[in-house]
């Protein structure tokens, strides 16, 4: 399983989403709130917005965040934010990239760096990794499903590009353009997913041994701590040995 799926296992082992659920719900709460004011706030006439919701939706955030973070784009409430890439590199050469939301530019410039200088790595320009991925809708089913050939048959269908499929899950992924089409269609077929949202997809991967992926860990915990970062992407492969140990 990819990289970035792998990571999604090592967070739920940990309970780090049960830890940083506030925060997991503050940076969704922000997403659906730009997305809202960027377009129309019903989100069955906005796919930026109806995607963020059904991200929402499968973290578990409450209906009532979900209904308030819409309140406060139609009333005119909240920050304008602006949205920012930044792309470095982690521990090994391992790319990074992190994507933010901010209101000040500066003062989340300077915390990036900062924290990719304390942990071991270094910001980079931008264009500097993000050639060693490629932007894609993600769509993630759990096992139970259905097995992996009934639902290579409903990705086919939904116009989907690729199926990864393990005892862990599905992982179904499209053109970043198709996404809501492609979710639609599989939602009708497989019912509700457990998540559904744009990724960066790694073209290339940097193998990990247990002391870089430790070292990695710590980067990107450290950034995701910070209230102005929506999402970090890594391109790291590791064995299923280093995975273990984690």
């Amino acid at each position: 399983m990819a990289g970035h799926s792998k990571w999604a296992n090592i967070q739920h082992r940990k309970g780090r989403q049960d830890k940083l659920r506030a925060k997991v719900f503050s940076k969704l709460s922000k997403e659906i709130t730009i997305a809202a004011k960027m377009g129309d706030p019903d989100p069955e006439k906005n796919p930026r917005l109806r995607m963020a919701v059904k991200e929402a939706k499968g973290q578990s955030m409450p209906k009532d965040n979900i209904e308030r973070a819409i309140k406060k784009a139609i009333g005119g409430e909240g920050e304008d934010y602006e949205e920012i890439r930044y792309e470095g590199y982690g521990p090994n050469g391992v790319a990074v990239i992190v994507e933010a939301m901010t209101d000040n530019r500066n003062r989340t410039a300077s915390t990036v760096r900062s924290t990719f200088t304390k942990n071991g790595g270094n910001l980079g320009e931008t264009g500097s990794v993000g050639f060693m991925f490629e932007r894609k809708g993600e769509v993630i089913y759990p096992a139970s499903v259905g097995d992996a050939d009934t639902v290579m048959m409903a990705a086919i269908e939904a116009g989907a590009e690729d199926v990864e499929s393990s005892e862990d899950g599905h992982v179904i992924y499209c053109a970043d353009t198709d996404l809501n089409e492609v979710s639609t269609a599989l939602e009708a077929e497989l019912g509700e997913s457990e998540s559904t949202k744009l990724i960066w997809r790694p073209v290339t991967t940097t193998e990990m041994d247990l002391e870089n992926m430790e070292k990695l860990m710590k980067l990107v915990d450290a950034l995701e701590e910070d209230d102005d970062v929506q999402r970090v992407t890594t391109n790291f492969e590791a064995s299923d040995e280093v995975m273990a140990q984690l």
